[in-house]
């Protein structure tokens, strides 16, 4: 289901840093929390996550500026990066990771195209912010393609 081999090389750099990881996920609904539960030791560097999955919880929970959230209607680079700055915060964790997007198209804000934005924190500092395509799937399977995606892009960056 996921790819053991980046779960491990967070989880390795992660211990050998001693540091810890939180994820802020709203299209992905928990499955990258999910994921990186897989590995051995997670509660050793994994401080958990929140699914924020509508502009007011993204509000309430992670702090998103709710003005640019609504008009974006959640998703949007800045709210990504928003997203994974603030579950640093409030999880206290030297890593976030923060994703919002589309797993199914949503003709009322014009949206065929399945796309999400990710983003990386280090201690509340953001340090990218990307885009990805989905393919044309199942709501389900795209959510399991941008976890793929995420995981394996946030094991590379910290290598």
């Amino acid at each position: 289901m996921y790819e053991q081999k980046e779960i491990n090389i967070i989880r390795d750099y992660m211990l050998r840093a001693d540091q810890t990881l939180a994820v802020a996920e709203s299209v992905t609904s928990g499955h990258i929390q999910a994921a990186i539960s897989r590995a051995e030791n997670a509660m050793k560097f994994f401080q958990g996550g929140i699914t924020a999955y509508n502009v007011g919880q993204k509000y309430r929970h992670l702090q998103v500026e709710p003005i640019h959230a609504i008009a974006n209607n959640a998703v949007s680079e800045r709210v990504a990066m928003e997203m994974a700055d603030q579950v640093c915060s409030l999880f206290k964790s030297d890593w976030g990771i923060g994703i919002t997007g589309y797993a199914a198209p949503a003709p009322e804000f014009s949206v065929e195209e399945l796309f999400a934005f990710y983003s990386f924190s280090f201690r509340g500092r953001n340090l990218e912010v990307r885009k990805i395509i989905a393919p044309s799937k199942t709501p389900w399977e795209v959510q399991q393609f941008y976890t793929e995606e995420v995981i394996r892009e946030f094991a590379s960056t910290i290598v």
